[in-house]
């Protein structure tokens, strides 16, 4: 549409009102209704979000150790430019206008704390080097037959599943609860996240589904709607959603995983395929991969942001734990998947369902592209069978504290990413750490009590 016509649709929606979110740094939308008459004397200029949506964590609880925004600062505006781009219609609301908005600074600069103009930096160098990324973000996730209320009384202990058992690719449990995931398929369709497959994962009342692959900024944020727009979708069906990494040790991790490919300028050849080669992986890809493989324990709180997440990358869980590759194997970090033209990619399975897709995106294609600039040769040979038992190229850093200080101190980080950014974002996660560090667990309680 132009822009006219969405200004059109704007002005005639019976609403009178207009949905635009942004997201934090965790990856949460954070949003709010504005009058269709405020929108049209905004479109064109700015509009404020309070600048403690990169001052806070993701229960609202303001940082103490961040220098961007915090009570020296006073929390004022900041400035947020509405990308028409990403109009949609919202079908669960009455086909309400939705946008999302990219955090800017006074002089209309990126603003080094928002998610979204990372992805885009990291895309225009991409871009600028002669390469198109084609990224998609395939999600695992629980839902159960709890609402908010119901979760918070049971202080989200012993929730029940929407459906019972370990039942992967069940015909029969996708019939059982047909209409929810019916409405899934086609509501998220028509908000224009174009879903390719849905099915039941193995675990009580898991789902996954694949997303279509797009450039990689309107592919990040199709991923970034789908996790909102799945647990709104859910609400209506008396379901509550989740994309923990890891809901219980006893049942699988939920995957993020980030399927990526480069083609070229003209956008008629995928780059990472070559017929010639005996594995059809050319040697762009080939550096792609060993620049992953490079950068992945430097950068790893990125794309793995949570205390959670550490506990699905544990060995025998359908998620790696060493910095591995290999062709179609799913027990490695990187899943290459050579094959034909057109569907030539990378897997990188280290994602979780908990990330914030525009940092998980952006770092999985700023390591690709810095093996590729610097010409890495994939030393590392392929993985063949398990590649728990391959830690010939090391392992991944075992938590969020670990990985977050290797960041912390990375000159590669800086390079890749700004040194802002790498500042801003460590001091969040090490804030994480924290909060986590002087809890008292349910595991301390159960173990300690009555013993010690």
């Amino acid at each position: 549409m132009t822009t006219s016509d969405i200004l059109a649709y704007v002005k005639q929606h019976p609403s009178g009102k207009v949905k635009i979110a942004v997201t934090d740094i965790d990856g949460v939308l954070r949003g709010k209704y504005i009058a269709a008459e405020k929108f049209a004397s905004v479109v064109e200029s700015r509009l404020g979000f309070c600048d403690v949506t990169f001052g806070w964590d993701m229960s609202d609880v303001v940082y103490d150790n961040v220098k961007y925004t915090g009570w020296h600062t006073g929390y004022p505006d900041a400035p947020v430019k509405i990308d028409l781009s990403t109009f949609r219609k919202i079908p669960w609301e009455n086909d309400v206008p939705f946008f999302l908005g990219d955090f800017v600074m006074e002089n209309n600069t990126a603003a080094y704390t928002c998610p979204r103009q990372l992805l885009r930096k990291i895309s225009a160098d991409a871009t600028q080097n002669g390469f198109i990324p084609y990224f998609s973000q395939e999600f695992e996730w629980f839902n159960f037959a709890e609402t908010p209320d119901t979760a918070h009384q049971k202080q989200f202990r012993e929730l029940t599943p929407m459906t019972p058992g370990m039942f992967g690719y069940s015909i029969l449990r996708s019939a059982l609860k047909n209409e929810y995931m019916s409405s899934l398929f086609e509501q998220l369709v028509k908000f224009d996240i174009p879903v390719e497959g849905l099915h039941t994962e193995t675990g009580p009342g898991v789902y996954e589904a694949a997303i279509r692959y797009a450039n990689i900024l309107p592919a990040a944020d199709q991923a970034v709607l789908f996790k909102t727009a799945v647990k709104e979708i859910a609400y209506k069906h008396g379901i509550l959603a989740t994309f923990m990494a890891k809901i219980n040790e006893n049942l699988p991790g939920c995957s993020g995983h980030v399927h990526q490919s480069l083609w070229d300028a003209d956008n008629k050849h995928n780059l990472f395929y070559d017929e010639k080669d005996p594995h059809k992986m050319s040697a762009l890809m080939k550096s792609y991969i060993a620049g992953q493989l490079h950068c992945l324990p430097q950068i790893l709180p990125m794309i793995a942001p949570t205390i959670n997440s550490y506990k699905r990358l544990v060995e025998g869980a359908w998620a790696p734990t060493t910095l591995t590759w290999g062709i179609d194997n799913r027990t490695v970090a990187l899943r290459a998947l050579p094959g034909n033209p057109k569907a030539t990619r990378l897997e990188t399975r280290v994602v979780g369902s908990d990330t914030n897709p525009y940092l998980a995106l952006a770092a999985c294609l700023a390591a690709g592209l810095y093996g590729v600039k610097n010409k890495l040769s994939l030393e590392k040979e392929a993985t063949i069978g398990n590649g728990y038992k391959d830690t010939s190229n090391g392992v991944l850093p075992q938590n969020l504290h670990m990985a977050t200080q290797q960041m912390k101190g990375s000159a590669l980080a800086k390079e890749l990413f700004g040194a802002d950014f790498v500042e801003h974002f460590t001091l969040t996660r090490e804030w994480e750490w924290k909060q986590y560090a002087k809890a008292v667990t349910d595991w301390e309680l159960k173990r300690y009590f009555e013993i010690i």
